[in-house]
Protein backbone atom coordinates (compact mmCIF):
# COMPACT_ATOMS: atom_id res chain seq x y z
CA UNK A 1 0.00 0.00 0.00
CA UNK A 2 1.29 3.50 -0.85
CA UNK A 3 2.36 5.42 2.24
CA UNK A 4 -0.48 7.63 3.47
CA UNK A 5 1.48 9.04 6.39
CA UNK A 6 4.39 11.40 6.83
CA UNK A 7 7.17 10.90 9.35
CA UNK A 8 5.35 12.79 12.09
CA UNK A 9 3.93 10.31 14.61
CA UNK A 10 3.06 11.33 18.16
CA UNK A 11 1.78 9.37 21.14
CA UNK A 12 0.87 9.68 24.79
CA UNK A 13 -0.30 7.34 27.53
CA UNK A 14 -3.82 7.80 28.95
CA UNK A 15 -5.74 5.31 31.09
CA UNK A 16 -3.67 2.28 30.10
CA UNK A 17 -3.73 2.78 26.37
CA UNK A 18 -1.82 4.88 23.88
CA UNK A 19 -2.96 7.35 21.26
CA UNK A 20 -1.21 7.40 17.93
CA UNK A 21 -1.73 10.59 15.95
CA UNK A 22 -1.24 10.10 12.22
CA UNK A 23 -0.94 13.16 9.99
CA UNK A 24 -2.79 12.44 6.78
CA UNK A 25 -1.78 13.43 3.29
CA UNK A 26 -4.64 14.59 1.06
CA UNK A 27 -5.73 13.68 -1.50
CA UNK A 28 -5.50 10.00 -0.62
CA UNK A 29 -3.45 7.88 -3.00
CA UNK A 30 -3.94 4.14 -3.03
CA UNK A 31 -1.82 1.70 -4.93
CA UNK A 32 -3.42 -1.30 -6.59
CA UNK A 33 -2.47 -4.74 -5.38
CA UNK A 34 -0.23 -6.78 -7.60
CA UNK A 35 -2.04 -9.02 -10.03
CA UNK A 36 -2.42 -12.54 -8.74
CA UNK A 37 -4.64 -14.08 -11.43
CA UNK A 38 -4.87 -14.04 -15.22
CA UNK A 39 -8.48 -12.81 -15.07
CA UNK A 40 -9.23 -9.43 -16.65
CA UNK A 41 -11.40 -8.73 -13.63
CA UNK A 42 -9.63 -7.31 -10.60
CA UNK A 43 -12.51 -7.03 -8.14
CA UNK A 44 -16.21 -7.26 -7.45
CA UNK A 45 -19.17 -4.88 -7.23
CA UNK A 46 -21.90 -5.84 -4.73
CA UNK A 47 -25.31 -4.23 -5.32
CA UNK A 48 -27.87 -4.57 -2.53
CA UNK A 49 -30.55 -2.92 -0.39
CA UNK A 50 -30.53 -2.89 3.40
CA UNK A 51 -33.97 -3.36 4.98
CA UNK A 52 -37.73 -2.99 5.11
CA UNK A 53 -38.06 0.73 5.72
CA UNK A 54 -38.56 3.06 2.77
CA UNK A 55 -35.17 4.68 3.39
CA UNK A 56 -33.50 1.26 3.21
CA UNK A 57 -35.32 0.15 0.04
CA UNK A 58 -32.80 1.65 -2.35
CA UNK A 59 -29.81 0.49 -4.41
CA UNK A 60 -26.43 0.58 -2.68
CA UNK A 61 -22.96 -0.43 -3.85
CA UNK A 62 -19.96 -2.09 -2.18
CA UNK A 63 -16.62 -3.20 -3.61
CA UNK A 64 -14.15 -6.00 -2.95
CA UNK A 65 -10.80 -7.06 -4.36
CA UNK A 66 -11.08 -10.71 -3.37
CA UNK A 67 -14.80 -11.56 -3.26
CA UNK A 68 -14.79 -11.94 0.53
CA UNK A 69 -13.99 -8.54 2.04
CA UNK A 70 -16.49 -5.89 0.98
CA UNK A 71 -16.46 -2.15 1.71
CA UNK A 72 -19.60 -0.05 1.26
CA UNK A 73 -19.40 2.89 -1.12
CA UNK A 74 -21.04 6.26 -0.49
CA UNK A 75 -21.01 5.57 3.27
CA UNK A 76 -23.61 2.81 2.73
CA UNK A 77 -26.11 5.34 1.37
CA UNK A 78 -28.06 4.89 -1.89
CA UNK A 79 -26.20 5.47 -5.14
CA UNK A 80 -29.50 5.89 -7.03
CA UNK A 81 -32.55 7.64 -5.56
CA UNK A 82 -35.52 5.24 -5.51
CA UNK A 83 -37.95 8.14 -5.87
CA UNK A 84 -36.55 8.91 -9.31
CA UNK A 85 -36.78 5.40 -10.77
CA UNK A 86 -39.76 3.65 -9.16
CA UNK A 87 -43.54 3.98 -8.98
CA UNK A 88 -43.69 3.14 -5.25
CA UNK A 89 -40.74 5.17 -4.02
CA UNK A 90 -38.70 2.11 -3.12
CA UNK A 91 -36.77 -0.72 -4.82
CA UNK A 92 -35.58 -4.09 -3.54
CA UNK A 93 -33.63 -7.13 -4.76
CA UNK A 94 -31.26 -5.41 -7.24
CA UNK A 95 -29.60 -7.66 -9.82
CA UNK A 96 -26.71 -6.43 -11.96
CA UNK A 97 -25.37 -7.94 -15.21
CA UNK A 98 -22.57 -7.10 -17.60
CA UNK A 99 -23.81 -7.05 -21.18
CA UNK A 100 -22.57 -9.28 -23.98
CA UNK A 101 -20.55 -6.35 -25.37
CA UNK A 102 -18.57 -6.21 -22.11
CA UNK A 103 -19.16 -2.49 -21.56
CA UNK A 104 -22.91 -2.06 -21.04
CA UNK A 105 -24.52 -2.83 -17.69
CA UNK A 106 -28.08 -3.88 -16.94
CA UNK A 107 -29.78 -3.75 -13.58
CA UNK A 108 -33.29 -4.78 -12.57
CA UNK A 109 -35.08 -4.46 -9.24
CA UNK A 110 -38.43 -5.01 -7.53
CA UNK A 111 -40.51 -1.80 -7.54
CA UNK A 112 -41.84 -2.07 -3.99
CA UNK A 113 -42.15 -0.52 -0.56
CA UNK A 114 -42.74 -3.28 1.97
CA UNK A 115 -44.74 -0.98 4.27
CA UNK A 116 -47.50 -1.13 1.64
CA UNK A 117 -47.80 -4.90 2.13
CA UNK A 118 -46.19 -7.97 0.61
CA UNK A 119 -48.96 -8.26 -1.98
CA UNK A 120 -48.81 -4.62 -3.04
CA UNK A 121 -46.37 -4.42 -5.92
CA UNK A 122 -47.14 -4.77 -9.60
CA UNK A 123 -43.98 -3.51 -11.26
CA UNK A 124 -40.25 -3.91 -11.81
CA UNK A 125 -37.56 -1.36 -12.64
CA UNK A 126 -35.14 -1.70 -15.57
CA UNK A 127 -31.87 0.27 -15.57
CA UNK A 128 -29.04 0.62 -18.08
CA UNK A 129 -25.57 2.18 -17.87
CA UNK A 130 -22.26 2.34 -19.71
CA UNK A 131 -20.15 3.49 -16.76
CA UNK A 132 -21.79 2.09 -13.57
CA UNK A 133 -22.29 5.68 -12.41
CA UNK A 134 -25.04 7.14 -14.59
CA UNK A 135 -28.20 5.10 -15.18
CA UNK A 136 -31.29 5.43 -17.35
CA UNK A 137 -34.43 3.67 -16.10
CA UNK A 138 -37.89 2.48 -16.99
CA UNK A 139 -40.83 1.09 -14.99
CA UNK A 140 -42.66 -2.00 -16.22
CA UNK A 141 -46.11 -2.46 -14.64
CA UNK A 142 -47.12 -6.03 -15.50
CA UNK A 143 -50.97 -5.82 -15.05
CA UNK A 144 -51.12 -2.56 -17.01
CA UNK A 145 -48.91 -3.89 -19.79
CA UNK A 146 -50.36 -7.38 -20.23
CA UNK A 147 -54.11 -7.95 -19.92
CA UNK A 148 -53.61 -11.68 -19.30
CA UNK A 149 -51.86 -10.77 -16.02
CA UNK A 150 -54.22 -8.07 -14.76
CA UNK A 151 -54.85 -10.00 -11.51
CA UNK A 152 -51.18 -10.22 -10.57
CA UNK A 153 -50.41 -8.91 -7.06
CA UNK A 154 -46.72 -9.79 -6.79
CA UNK A 155 -43.87 -9.01 -9.19
CA UNK A 156 -40.78 -10.04 -7.27
CA UNK A 157 -37.00 -10.24 -7.62
CA UNK A 158 -36.35 -9.81 -11.37
CA UNK A 159 -33.02 -10.86 -12.86
CA UNK A 160 -31.48 -10.68 -16.34
CA UNK A 161 -29.48 -13.16 -18.38
CA UNK A 162 -28.24 -12.93 -21.96
CA UNK A 163 -29.73 -15.51 -24.33
CA UNK A 164 -26.87 -16.05 -26.78
CA UNK A 165 -29.01 -18.12 -29.15
CA UNK A 166 -31.57 -15.35 -29.53
CA UNK A 167 -29.17 -12.47 -29.08
CA UNK A 168 -31.55 -10.91 -26.54
CA UNK A 169 -31.66 -10.15 -22.84
CA UNK A 170 -34.12 -12.33 -20.95
CA UNK A 171 -35.69 -11.04 -17.74
CA UNK A 172 -37.11 -13.57 -15.31
CA UNK A 173 -38.96 -13.03 -12.04
CA UNK A 174 -41.53 -14.62 -9.72
CA UNK A 175 -45.16 -13.64 -10.03
CA UNK A 176 -48.40 -14.42 -8.22
CA UNK A 177 -52.07 -13.94 -9.02
CA UNK A 178 -54.62 -14.04 -6.18
CA UNK A 179 -53.59 -16.63 -3.60
CA UNK A 180 -51.95 -19.01 -6.07
CA UNK A 181 -48.33 -20.10 -5.47
CA UNK A 182 -45.61 -17.84 -6.88
CA UNK A 183 -44.33 -19.01 -10.27
CA UNK A 184 -41.18 -17.93 -12.13
CA UNK A 185 -41.89 -16.29 -15.50
CA UNK A 186 -39.68 -14.88 -18.23
CA UNK A 187 -39.87 -12.38 -21.08
CA UNK A 188 -37.39 -10.73 -23.43
CA UNK A 189 -36.50 -7.06 -23.15
CA UNK A 190 -36.51 -4.71 -26.09
CA UNK A 191 -33.22 -3.47 -27.58
CA UNK A 192 -33.30 -0.26 -25.56
CA UNK A 193 -33.92 -2.16 -22.31
CA UNK A 194 -36.92 0.04 -21.59
CA UNK A 195 -39.79 -2.45 -22.01
CA UNK A 196 -40.69 -6.12 -22.38
CA UNK A 197 -40.84 -7.09 -26.04
CA UNK A 198 -42.64 -10.41 -25.42
CA UNK A 199 -45.49 -11.51 -23.18
CA UNK A 200 -44.42 -13.32 -19.99
CA UNK A 201 -44.21 -17.12 -20.20
CA UNK A 202 -43.86 -19.65 -17.44
CA UNK A 203 -40.26 -20.67 -16.83
CA UNK A 204 -40.53 -22.83 -13.71
CA UNK A 205 -43.03 -23.82 -11.06
CA UNK A 206 -42.66 -26.03 -8.02
CA UNK A 207 -43.74 -29.62 -8.71
CA UNK A 208 -44.91 -29.73 -5.09
CA UNK A 209 -47.32 -26.87 -5.81
CA UNK A 210 -45.43 -24.56 -3.49
CA UNK A 211 -44.17 -21.07 -4.16
CA UNK A 212 -40.83 -20.46 -5.86
CA UNK A 213 -39.24 -17.01 -5.70
CA UNK A 214 -35.84 -15.26 -5.92
CA UNK A 215 -34.67 -17.13 -8.99
CA UNK A 216 -30.99 -16.91 -10.00
CA UNK A 217 -29.81 -18.65 -13.19
CA UNK A 218 -26.12 -19.50 -13.59
CA UNK A 219 -24.69 -21.19 -16.68
CA UNK A 220 -21.92 -23.69 -16.03
CA UNK A 221 -20.47 -26.14 -18.54
CA UNK A 222 -23.32 -25.55 -20.97
CA UNK A 223 -26.04 -26.24 -18.39
CA UNK A 224 -28.35 -23.75 -16.72
CA UNK A 225 -28.68 -23.94 -12.95
CA UNK A 226 -31.74 -22.20 -11.48
CA UNK A 227 -31.33 -21.42 -7.78
CA UNK A 228 -34.61 -20.44 -6.11
CA UNK A 229 -36.29 -20.16 -2.73
CA UNK A 230 -39.10 -22.53 -1.81
CA UNK A 231 -42.03 -21.53 0.35
CA UNK A 232 -44.91 -23.51 1.81
CA UNK A 233 -43.04 -26.79 2.13
CA UNK A 234 -39.87 -25.22 3.50
CA UNK A 235 -37.93 -22.02 3.54
CA UNK A 236 -34.74 -22.88 1.73
CA UNK A 237 -32.86 -22.86 -1.57
CA UNK A 238 -33.09 -25.59 -4.18
CA UNK A 239 -31.62 -25.98 -7.64
CA UNK A 240 -33.26 -26.99 -10.92
CA UNK A 241 -31.06 -27.82 -13.94
CA UNK A 242 -31.66 -27.76 -17.70
CA UNK A 243 -29.75 -27.91 -20.97
CA UNK A 244 -32.05 -25.17 -22.28
CA UNK A 245 -32.45 -21.69 -20.86
CA UNK A 246 -36.24 -21.43 -21.07
CA UNK A 247 -37.55 -24.95 -20.51
CA UNK A 248 -37.17 -28.51 -19.20
CA UNK A 249 -35.72 -27.76 -15.75
CA UNK A 250 -35.28 -30.83 -13.56
CA UNK A 251 -35.50 -30.26 -9.81
CA UNK A 252 -32.88 -31.56 -7.42
CA UNK A 253 -34.57 -32.51 -4.19
CA UNK A 254 -31.91 -31.51 -1.69
CA UNK A 255 -31.63 -28.02 -0.21
CA UNK A 256 -28.30 -26.28 -0.71
CA UNK A 257 -28.26 -23.70 2.11
CA UNK A 258 -25.90 -24.60 4.95
CA UNK A 259 -28.06 -23.47 7.86
CA UNK A 260 -31.27 -24.58 9.54
CA UNK A 261 -32.51 -20.99 9.66
CA UNK A 262 -34.84 -19.66 6.94
CA UNK A 263 -33.01 -18.06 4.01
CA UNK A 264 -33.82 -16.17 0.80
CA UNK A 265 -32.22 -14.14 -1.95
CA UNK A 266 -29.73 -16.62 -3.41
CA UNK A 267 -26.92 -14.95 -5.35
CA UNK A 268 -24.18 -16.89 -7.15
CA UNK A 269 -20.99 -15.41 -8.59
CA UNK A 270 -17.81 -16.88 -10.02
CA UNK A 271 -14.53 -16.09 -8.27
CA UNK A 272 -12.07 -14.26 -10.52
CA UNK A 273 -9.20 -16.60 -9.63
CA UNK A 274 -11.07 -19.62 -11.01
CA UNK A 275 -11.19 -21.41 -7.65
CA UNK A 276 -14.98 -21.85 -7.67
CA UNK A 277 -18.24 -20.06 -7.07
CA UNK A 278 -19.77 -18.26 -4.11
CA UNK A 279 -23.41 -18.93 -3.20
CA UNK A 280 -24.54 -16.24 -0.79
CA UNK A 281 -27.97 -15.76 0.74
CA UNK A 282 -29.85 -13.70 3.28
CA UNK A 283 -30.49 -15.41 6.61
CA UNK A 284 -33.31 -12.91 7.08
CA UNK A 285 -34.67 -14.05 10.45
CA UNK A 286 -31.23 -13.72 12.06
CA UNK A 287 -30.09 -10.47 10.49
CA UNK A 288 -27.04 -11.97 8.82
CA UNK A 289 -25.69 -12.95 5.41
CA UNK A 290 -24.00 -16.29 4.73
CA UNK A 291 -21.34 -17.10 2.13
CA UNK A 292 -20.71 -20.63 0.88
CA UNK A 293 -18.24 -21.90 -1.71
CA UNK A 294 -18.72 -24.61 -4.33
CA UNK A 295 -17.06 -26.01 -7.42
CA UNK A 296 -19.82 -28.36 -8.57
CA UNK A 297 -23.13 -26.71 -7.47
CA UNK A 298 -23.82 -29.78 -5.36
CA UNK A 299 -21.48 -29.46 -2.40
CA UNK A 300 -21.29 -26.18 -0.51
CA UNK A 301 -18.90 -25.18 2.27
CA UNK A 302 -19.53 -22.26 4.63
CA UNK A 303 -16.76 -19.65 4.35
CA UNK A 304 -18.18 -17.02 6.71
CA UNK A 305 -14.92 -16.81 8.65
CA UNK A 306 -13.25 -15.37 5.53
CA UNK A 307 -15.94 -12.74 4.92
CA UNK A 308 -16.07 -9.17 6.20
CA UNK A 309 -18.54 -6.38 5.39
CA UNK A 310 -18.99 -2.96 7.00
CA UNK A 311 -22.70 -3.03 6.14
CA UNK A 312 -25.60 -5.47 6.33
CA UNK A 313 -27.02 -6.35 2.90
CA UNK A 314 -30.39 -7.73 1.96
CA UNK A 315 -30.89 -9.78 -1.24
CA UNK A 316 -28.06 -8.57 -3.42
CA UNK A 317 -25.94 -9.71 -6.36
CA UNK A 318 -22.25 -9.46 -7.23
CA UNK A 319 -20.60 -8.47 -10.53
CA UNK A 320 -16.91 -9.00 -11.43
CA UNK A 321 -15.34 -5.67 -12.42
CA UNK A 322 -12.13 -4.44 -14.03
CA UNK A 323 -9.43 -2.21 -12.54
CA UNK A 324 -10.68 0.82 -14.49
CA UNK A 325 -14.22 0.20 -13.28
CA UNK A 326 -13.03 0.00 -9.67
CA UNK A 327 -11.16 3.28 -10.12
CA UNK A 328 -14.28 4.92 -11.52
CA UNK A 329 -16.46 3.65 -8.67
CA UNK A 330 -14.02 4.61 -5.92
CA UNK A 331 -13.40 8.05 -7.45
CA UNK A 332 -17.14 8.68 -7.34
CA UNK A 333 -18.16 7.09 -4.05
CA UNK A 334 -15.21 6.11 -1.82
CA UNK A 335 -14.47 8.76 0.82
CA UNK A 336 -11.34 9.39 2.87
CA UNK A 337 -13.28 8.38 5.98
CA UNK A 338 -14.13 5.04 4.33
CA UNK A 339 -10.46 4.32 3.77
CA UNK A 340 -9.13 5.29 7.19
CA UNK A 341 -12.06 3.68 8.94
CA UNK A 342 -10.88 0.36 7.56
CA UNK A 343 -7.90 -0.06 9.92
CA UNK A 344 -7.83 -3.71 10.99
CA UNK A 345 -4.97 -3.93 13.49
CA UNK A 346 -5.83 -5.82 16.68
CA UNK A 347 -3.76 -3.28 18.57
CA UNK A 348 -6.38 -0.58 17.93
CA UNK A 349 -9.18 0.15 20.42
CA UNK A 350 -11.80 0.78 17.78
CA UNK A 351 -14.44 2.43 19.93
CA UNK A 352 -12.45 5.68 20.29
CA UNK A 353 -11.07 6.36 16.82
CA UNK A 354 -11.23 10.05 15.91
CA UNK A 355 -11.12 11.31 12.32
CA UNK A 356 -10.50 15.09 12.10
CA UNK A 357 -10.92 16.07 8.45
CA UNK A 358 -10.30 19.75 9.20
CA UNK A 359 -6.96 19.21 10.91
CA UNK A 360 -6.27 16.32 8.54
CA UNK A 361 -5.45 13.95 11.37
CA UNK A 362 -6.55 10.48 12.37
CA UNK A 363 -6.24 9.51 16.07
CA UNK A 364 -5.99 5.79 16.76
CA UNK A 365 -6.11 4.60 20.39
CA UNK A 366 -3.85 1.57 20.72
CA UNK A 367 -3.18 -0.90 23.50
CA UNK A 368 -0.58 0.02 26.10
CA UNK A 369 3.01 -1.00 25.30
CA UNK A 370 2.33 -1.05 21.55
CA UNK A 371 5.59 -0.49 19.69
CA UNK A 372 4.95 2.75 17.86
CA UNK A 373 7.99 2.34 15.63
CA UNK A 374 6.61 -0.95 14.32
CA UNK A 375 2.88 -0.16 14.54
CA UNK A 376 0.92 -0.93 11.35
CA UNK A 377 -2.75 0.20 11.29
CA UNK A 378 -3.42 -2.43 8.57
CA UNK A 379 -5.66 -0.31 6.38
CA UNK A 380 -7.50 -2.24 3.71
CA UNK A 381 -6.04 -1.86 0.23
CA UNK A 382 -8.74 -0.42 -2.03
CA UNK A 383 -7.83 -0.72 -5.68
CA UNK A 384 -8.21 2.57 -7.49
Amino acid sequence: MHSLLNDSVTAYDQKNYWWVGLVLLFPVLLKAQAKTTPSKYEGYLFTYFTGNSKEEEAIRFAISTNGYDFQALNNNQPVIASSGISSTGGVRDPHILRGADGKTFYMVATDMVSANGWDSNRAMVLLKSTDLINWTSAIINIPQTFKAFEKVNRVWAPQTIYDSKKGQYMIYWSMRAGNDPDVIYYAYANKEFTALATEPKQLFFSPNNGACIDGDIVEKNGRFHLFFKTEGQGAGIKVAVSDKLTEAYTLRESYVQQTKDPVEGAGVFKLNDGSGYILMYDVYTKGRYQFTKTTDFKNFKVVDEQVSMNFHPRHGTVLPVTQKEIERLTAKWLSVANVFGSAQSKQIKKNNIVMDTVAKKLWLPVLANTSLNKFDPQFKNFQG
